[in-house]
């Protein structure tokens, strides 16, 4: 079983950063592909970035391609999200999540195992 826990979030002007943090416990992390999604007020929560297992593969969705950048460190058993050139419809609560096993990278949240309990983002105009 794998733990989250998301840190990072808070408010930021458009054009500004932010690098969130997800903070694991659980013996199999390093087994685990990785994400972020996001879900704003009344939309579907949706896919923003993975990484597989051993950090050789990452996706991300289109709409953050060159601003959004994931990355991970099985030392620190975490993975992070740094973003930058955030725009308001950034604007969203983040969630880590882990599926397993690491090989893929879903886009689809409900394949995912398990979940953090959320980081807000706010980005400003």
């Amino acid at each position: 079983q794998v733990q989250m826990v998301e840190s990072g979030g808070g408010l930021v002007q458009a054009g500004g950063s932010l690098r969130l943090s997800c903070a694991a416990s659980g013996r199999a992390f390093h087994s685990y592909t990785m994400a972020w999604f996001r879900q704003a007020p009344g939309k579907d929560r949706e896919f923003v970035a993975g990484i597989n297992w051993n950090g050789g593969n990452t996706s991300y969705t289109n709409s953050v391609k060159g601003r959004f950048t994931i990355s991970r460190d099985h030392v620190k058993n975490s993975v992070y999200l740094q973003m930058t050139g955030l725009k308001p419809e950034d604007t969203a609560v983040y969630y880590c999540a882990a599926d397993f096993p690491g090989s893929q990278i879903p886009v689809k949240p409900d394949v995912y195992d398990y979940w953090g309990q959320g980081t807000q983002v706010t980005v400003s105009s």
